[in-house]
C-alpha cells in the first residue's frame, strides 16, 4: 500500500491530464475544427482516459487511506463527486458532437472543478 500523499499526488495529476484532453478538444471545436481535422486526437483522447483513471485510483486510494471499508456506504459528497467525474469522464466528444456547446463548456470546466473541490474540503453532507 501506498501513502494517503501517493494518491493525492496521483489524484491531482489525474485531473490536469482530464481537464488539459477536455479543455483542447473544446478549444478545437470552439475555432471550428472537427474530429477529422484534429491533429491531436489520438492524444488528447490517451491523456483523457489515463487522467480520468488516474482520478478514480487516486480517489479510491485516498479513501481506503482514510479509513473507508469495503462495502461501507458513501456519504453524500463523495457520490457529488462521483457524478462529477462520470460527466467529466463522458462529455469528452460533446463539443464535437455540439460545437455550439464549446465555449459554455469551457465556462462549465471550471465550476465542475469547483464543486468537486468544495464537496472535498468542506463534506456538507
Amino acid at each position: 500500500m501506498f501513502p494517503r500523499d501517493f494518491y493525492e499526488i496521483l489524484h491531482i495529476i489525474g485531473i490536469a491530464m482530464l481537464f488539459v484532453a477536455i479543455g483542447g478538444v473544446a478549444t478545437h471545436a470552439a475555432n471550428g475544427g472537427s474530429k477529422a481535422t484534429s491533429t491531436t486526437r489520438p492524444l488528447m483522447g490517451s491523456m483523457h482516459g489515463v487522467g480520468a483513471l488516474l482520478i478514480l485510483v487516486g480517489g479510491f486510494g485516498m479513501l481506503a487511506r482514510l479509513g473507508f471499508l469495503h462495502g461501507s456506504s458513501f456519504p453524500g459528497w463523495l457520490w457529488v463527486k462521483i457524478i462529477v467525474w462520470v460527466i467529466l469522464s463522458a462529455v469528452v466528444l460533446l463539443p464535437y458532437r455540439r460545437p455550439a456547446l464549446a465555449r459554455p463548456f469551457l465556462l462549465l470546466l471550471p465550476l465542475l472543478a469547483g464543486v468537486a473541490v468544495y464537496m472535498a474540503l468542506y463534506k456538507p453532507f
